[in-house]
């Protein structure tokens, strides 16, 4: 069973804290400065954040917790928009982009009636920091040597990229999928439970997981990972897209599925779409933010010598201008996900939507 402890105080989250060590503290605080972030965060929120602990994870010595915060009082049958953040350890900037945002909603959210009226027609969850213990160790997989996005029991229907879609060789090579028979890694079945949760039940649901990658553009990609043919759902992301176009014509995003890059083993969320999709009649878009690492490293070739170079902004203003270029693109997701039944097509405008998605992604 996955642990829910509730954490709705800050007196909770400092009670949490202390019952680190002295000197663990201090080794929190400097190798992961993030988890100290979210801690601050939340317990200076406003009464309507409230967090749980998922499960706790060994990394070494430390025992880590992985965090839910839910954010808003919207009912249980309002849509859901769900944010994710470090699956990956070594790609830092992905868990930063997510706690800048819920803390500018924390912040909000004293004077922002709008915002808090919006909270009350969208369930938001973050989930930060799955990973800690592989942000801890400064490793892109789990201390255990899994690969999380290669962790679900599903394989590719095609021949994936040799042990960049995953591999059963060793966990001391990248992109671990782990042994079949032990079954999901606890971060990974502490985010099935958050989904699970989240999404059953009700009537549109969208989630993003925030990642830093290779490539010179940030892309938004959508399932699947495991198999070049299109979604169910085809039609509603090419409808988000085009939304997101008309009210953001001059964006940097490219829309795109993963597997129009490389098929991999084991993807989280595409396992999560097709169980959703045989248990709920509602509709779950979960779409990942690949930020494009390559620019960082081509404007600073330095780069290259650290390893967490390759993955994250390493000056400050090139890291802060990373923070704020994504607020627009998650504000629109939390309004969007509000307002879902305005532009969600209809079973006639799902025929049109879906035949330009064909053409316009798998021609």
């Amino acid at each position: 069973m996955t642990e829910l402890t509730d954490l709705t105080h800050a007196a909770s989250i400092r009670n949490e804290k202390k019952a680190r060590s002295g000197p663990d503290r201090a080794r929190v605080r400097r190798r992961l400065p993030e988890l100290q972030s979210l801690e601050r965060i939340v317990s200076e929120a406003p009464p309507s954040v409230t967090a749980q602990v998922l499960t706790r994870v060994s990394a070494g010595d430390l025992t880590l917790p992985v965090y839910r915060v839910d954010v808003g009082n919207a009912p249980d049958d309002a849509p859901a928009l769900l944010v994710v953040g470090g699956v990956h350890g070594l790609e830092r900037i992905g868990t930063q982009v997510v706690l800048a945002w819920l803390e500018s909603l924390c912040h909000r959210l004293r004077w922002d009636q709008h915002l808090a009226e919006l909270l009350d027609r969208v369930r938001l969850v973050f989930v930060p920091l799955l990973n800690p213990g592989g942000m801890m160790q400064n490793r892109r997989s789990n201390p255990g040597g899994v690969d999380l996005m290669r962790n679900a029991p599903l394989m590719a229907q095609s021949r994936s990229t040799w042990l960049l879609g995953g591999q059963r060789v060793s966990a001391r090579l990248p992109w671990y999928v782990g042994e079949p028979e032990a079954g999901m890694e606890a971060e990974s079945r502490a985010l099935e439970s958050v989904v699970q949760d989240l999404v059953t039940g009700r009537p549109f649901s969208v989630s993003l997981d925030c990642h830093s990658g290779f490539g010179l553009q940030d892309q938004i990609w959508f399932p699947y990972a495991y198999r070049r043919r299109p979604m169910r759902r085809i039609a509603d992301v090419m409808a988000l897209k085009l939304l997101w176009e008309q009210a953001y014509p001059h964006h940097n995003y490219v829309f795109e599925p993963q597997s129009a890059h490389y098929l991999t083993h084991g993807d989280l969320w595409d396992y999560f779409y097709k169980q959703i999709n045989r248990e709920s009649d509602g509709r779950f878009l979960p779409l990942t933010l690949e930020m494009g690492s390559w620019r960082w490293v081509r404007k600073r070739p330095r780069q290259l010598l650290r390893l967490d170079g390759l993955f994250n902004p390493l000056l400050p203003h090139r890291h802060q201008r990373v923070l704020r270029s994504h607020l627009v693109w998650l504000d629109f997701l939390l309004s969007s996900t509000a307002h879902y039944h305005q532009w969600l097509p209809d079973a006639a405008q799902e025929r049109t939507l879906r035949q330009a998605a064909l053409l316009h992604w798998y021609r």
